[in-house]
């Protein structure tokens, strides 16, 4: 049996699996200041009565990085950048202990000045005397060689807890990127290890040590254990759980939206052909724009709790959230309210619905009936508005997938799939006023959950040579190897795959033999001197595919009994 487990906004969704499909589902409340307790409430409900043994593993995506970066609750950190000529790193500050220091590495790798010692040893006392504990360490080209990046880490080791270098998290080549993204990997680290050592002690006392796996922005899992060295992967997770658990369902031909509507917000994904749309350099989360490898998604503030309110006499929805429904004992009215009223939902008090209703109504001059479908249709229309911006943004640029570039593709999606608990009553609705074929996932209510527990581990490579210097690196990898001048692109790639294969097993992977691994990037370039070739220059990315452990015809099938 398997354990999936989403935290939104609103409600936290558990499912229990097996082979025959889905067993047990529960929802409980969020609780946003205490979403350990959530989880284990959650995780509780779910195992009640269950043979711990007959557990093998929970996959937990989870909003607690995501909030902890929006809300700026993350503790403070220390940034050391090293960058040499060209744009002062002071351009790309991430937080207040961000210190720029000597030092430079060119594009190829080579060195052009060495680390100052003494000025990074007077950061570091600065550091601790602000009572810093974790640090992170940028060099520009530090993917090219770690060098700098390693010397500013032995100088400094022994004074910090834990310590993130660039060249660990992110081996593309955009400073700024992988300085914001080596700044989040150290702002949440300890919120982050700290909550799921939390959970793992929980659930160890009531007998389940099982693996536990943490879904990704990109709809894979890693373990927990190597979560730790990179927790900004789990910003963003909830979308991607969407995405997963609606994936079975979607059409292999045509292009198709998946909507996930909660209770805060309504996330937005694009298939091509069953395969998720892919962000081309990486999620942006506040204002940090990162490497973090993620699905392509957007979120709008149209939910189930979204505020309704009448400015200027003007009716509207959201952005913000207004707490629970008044029809569940929340204190104002929202669009679930409406659904009430208008007898589409009945498993809560339609008196007070109709109370917070009424109050809109009256300021508006129309009847509650009215009001209801007012307030309904606007969600509705807000929501198809968000997805044609999202086509059109896609449009405008080379559709990037998790499997390849296509580019000059045109995205022209027929089909929506729409997830989330009040799923049904949006379906109708969102096709009568579009030209979208509208349909609900099956288990739409805990989708995302399944979809997380379904989700199977993924990871990717990129590695660099350069034949003239016979270098061959891949930095995240912790991996530099002398090679010859014969050293090809296919060489290339049969390193690639060996370290991807390491990889796969390190993050959680059992099985090592059933990867499915493809090429994302290769490319081969001479380098000239004079009229003479000198060498060549070679780039490989290769990836374990995201996708489901199970066949997702099977896992279709599977979730339609009973349905």
């Amino acid at each position: 049996m398997i354990i999936g487990l989403d935290v939104g906004g609103t409600h936290t969704d558990a499912v229990l699996l097996g082979n025959e499909g889905l067993i047990r589902e529960v929802k409980v409340f969020t609780d946003a200041d205490d979403l350990f307790a959530t989880v284990l409430t959650g995780l509780e409900k779910i195992t009640e009565g269950i043979p711990p043994e007959k557990i093998t593993r929970a996959v937990l995506s989870t909003t607690l990085t995501t909030n902890a970066v929006i809300q700026k609750k993350i503790p403070e950190v220390g940034m050391i950048v090293s960058s040499g000529p060209g744009i002062d790193p002071e351009f790309f500050r991430t937080n207040e202990h961000f210190f720029a220091v000597s030092g430079s590495i060119d594009h190829r790798g080579r060195e052009v000045s060495p680390v100052d010692k003494t000025e990074v040893l007077h950061v570091a006392e600065m550091l601790k005397e602000k009572g810093i504990r974790n640090v992170g360490i940028v060099g520009k080209f530090s993917c090219r060689n770690p060098r700098h990046e390693l010397r500013i880490y032995n100088l400094i080791k022994n004074s910090f807890g834990k310590i993130f270098l660039g060249h660990r998290i992110s081996g593309n080549l955009n400073f700024p990127r992988r300085i914001a993204t080596a700044y989040l990997n150290t702002a949440v680290r300890q919120l982050h290890k700290k909550f799921f050592e939390a959970v793992i002690k929980s659930l160890e006392k009531k007998g389940l040590s099982i693996p536990i796996y943490v879904l990704k922005a990109d709809g894979g899992t890693m373990s927990v254990d190597a979560s730790l060295d990179f927790p900004s992967q789990t910003i963003f997770s909830g979308p991607a759980a969407s995405v997963m658990g609606a994936i079975a369902f979607v059409s292999e031909e045509d292009d198709t939206v998946v909507l996930d509507i909660g209770g805060t917000t309504t996330d937005i994904a694009i298939l091509v052909n069953r395969v998720p749309l892919l962000e081309p350099l990486g999620i942006e989360v506040g204002h940090y724009k990162t490497l973090i490898r993620s699905l392509q998604t957007c979120s709008i503030g149209i939910g189930g709790d979204s505020a309704v309110r009448v400015t200027d006499g003007k009716l509207t929805v959201g952005p913000d959230r207004a707490g629970r429904a008044m029809a569940y004992g929340g204190a104002a009215p929202t669009p679930t309210d409406a659904l009430f009223v208008l007898g589409k939902i009945r498993n809560g008090d339609r008196e007070k619905a109709v109370k917070g209703i009424e109050t809109i109504a009256k300021s508006l001059g129309k009847s509650i009936e009215d009001t209801a479908f007012q307030i309904f249709d606007i969600a509705c229309r807000e929501i198809l508005a968000a997805i044609r911006k999202m086509v059109n943004a896609v449009n405008s640029k080379p559709v990037y997938t998790i499997y390849e570039l296509r580019e000059g593709y045109v995205v022209k999606p027929k089909q929506v799939l729409i997830i989330g608990g009040p799923a049904p009553y949006f379906a109708r609705r969102l096709e009568e006023l579009s030209d979208f074929k509208v349909g609900v996932v099956p288990r739409w209510g805990v989708a995302n959950a399944i979809g997380a527990a379904l989700a199977r581990t993924t990871c990717e490579v990129s590695l660099f040579a350069d034949t003239e210097q016979r270098i061959a690196t891949a930095p995240e990898e912790n991996f530099r190897e002398s090679v010859s001048q014969n050293f090809s692109k296919k060489d290339a790639l049969a390193k690639a795959y060996q370290l991807l294969k390491k990889k796969a097993l390190q993050t959680g992977e059992k099985n090592a033999d059933a990867l499915e691994t493809e090429v994302l990037e290769e490319s081969e370039f001479n380098m000239i001197r004079g009229f003479s070739t000198i060498g060549k220059n070679i780039r490989v990315k290769v990836q374990v595919k995201p996708g489901l452990i199970y066949d997702p015809d099977v896992v279709a099938e599977k979730l339609l009994e009973g349905v």
